[in-house]
């Protein structure tokens, strides 16, 4: 049946002005004149995760999708201009929650960077560790979030278990379960036993036996494959220009891990692959991720097996006891002061690069500035443009199958 357009004056319920809808007046008046919805998702629905997505819909075909994030914004980069350096690492593990390994890396080797601090070989690998399982522990909570958006509740409840796993491995090494603050400049807090390596390895055991039964429930379940299959493509190109990162990009075939292009701790001494993908859909950003838990658990094993001898704090910020800060904390860490300039780290955190940028103006011991750009905020325009085309019903399976996380984004 062919469509006519009217140009007549069309008006936007006045509605919409106490909605605070962030779009132009023009992108209202256009969808009204070509009979077009407008409908929100959001932020309360649990399909958005506390971000407002304002949709236009023609039929039911998805035309345009604009987020409306910041809902669970906490200013954390204005905050740190006003706390001690070492008073950050705690504020700065926050957006990703269990992801704190890598989050903390950034922030720390940035302040490394600066003063030149020489990490122990020990301390190395084991941050090395803690930043993978905490790549698994996100992957794991991210495939959870996805069944949820597919309708699977099982599928729900298998990977949050598997993730406690995780969480009590964190609780053995770092004494709490997400927020472990346990990176610091220079090592680790304190070493770690055998007793916990060997828990690593037993956990790591059980998780790999796990996993195999959580693909015949959810993974190649075919209703996960026919809602995620051929949904929310994104060409090489495409995923580049609209500057995805992470196992996203990956997962479109651009083969760019930061661990490899500017390898640090002790990602070049231990043998593992990048994954990559080909088709670009939804079904295949959820596979590389499984495929990089598998990596996550052979990476964990040799750090474990070929885990060094010898100190965990530089002599640079301790001069004894240099197994253990407990008891010499403030002492180490309260008169840091960076000297001028900027330093930058990209670290490859769970869900993509992740930069930290600070600024210090090289006589207070709280930073000038610091900057910090988050992997969910970064492939946020490949989501929109990967809706479009697709039902409305299709949404929340893209979403799902990018992992975006509103409090990473948000900061």
């Amino acid at each position: 049946m062919k469509e006519y357009s009217l140009d007549i004056s069309v008006t936007p319920p006045k509605e919409y002005e106490s909605y605070f809808v962030p779009v132009p007046k023009e992108f209202l008046e256009d969808a009204y004149r070509s009979d077009d919805f407008v409908v929100f998702t959001g932020p309360q629905h649990g399909g958005s995760g506390h971000m407002r997505l304002i949709i236009r819909v023609k039929g039911d075909f998805i035309v345009e999708v604009i987020p409306d994030p910041g809902y669970v914004h906490r200013s954390m980069e204005k905050l740190a201009e006003n706390r001690l350096y070492i008073q950050n690492i705690p504020l700065f593990e926050r957006p990703s929650i269990i992801d704190f390994g890598n989050y903390n890396l950034g922030y720390v080797r940035a302040i490394e960077d600066a003063l030149d601090i020489e990490v122990p070989e020990r301390a190395r690998y084991l941050r090395t560790i803690l930043a993978e399982l905490g790549r698994i522990g996100t992957h794991l909570y991210d495939a959870g979030i996805l069944a949820v958006f597919l309708g699977h509740t099982t599928g729900f409840m298998w990977p949050f278990a598997l993730r406690e796993y995780i969480v009590e491995i964190f609780t053995r090494i770092t004494g709490t379960r997400i927020t472990g603050s346990f990176v610091v400049p220079g090592g680790v807090r304190r070493d770690v036993d055998e007793k916990t390596l060997d828990m690593i390895k037993r956990m790591l055991n059980a998780l790999e036996f796990r996993i195999k039964k959580f693909e015949r429930v959810f993974i190649r379940n075919p209703t996960t494959i026919a809602r995620l299959k051929g949904v929310g493509t994104l060409t090489k190109e495409e995923a580049v220009d609209y500057g995805v990162v992470g196992p996203f990009l990956r997962a479109c075939g651009v083969e760019y891990d930061v661990r490899v292009v500017e390898p640090y701790e002790a990602y070049d001494e231990i043998d593992w692959d990048v994954v990559i993908g080909e088709d670009g859909d939804g079904y295949t950003r959820f596979l590389v991720r499984v495929e990089e838990v598998g990596q996550s658990i052979n990476m964990i094993r040799q750090l474990v097996d070929n885990l060094p001898e010898g100190d965990v704090l530089s002599d640079s910020i301790i001069s004894f006891n240099r197994k253990d800060i407990r008891g010499s904390f403030f002492e180490a860490y309260a008169d840091i002061v960076l000297p001028e300039g900027e330093y930058t780290t990209l670290t490859e955190a769970a869900r993509g690069t992740l930069l930290y940028s600070v600024i210090s103006d090289g006589e207070s011991t709280v930073p000038y500035r610091v900057r910090i750009v988050t992997p969910g905020w970064m492939y946020l325009k490949g989501f929109m443009e990967a809706c479009k085309g697709h039902r409305l019903a299709d949404l929340q399976a893209i979403y799902g199958s990018f992992g975006y996380f509103p409090p990473e984004a948000d900061r």
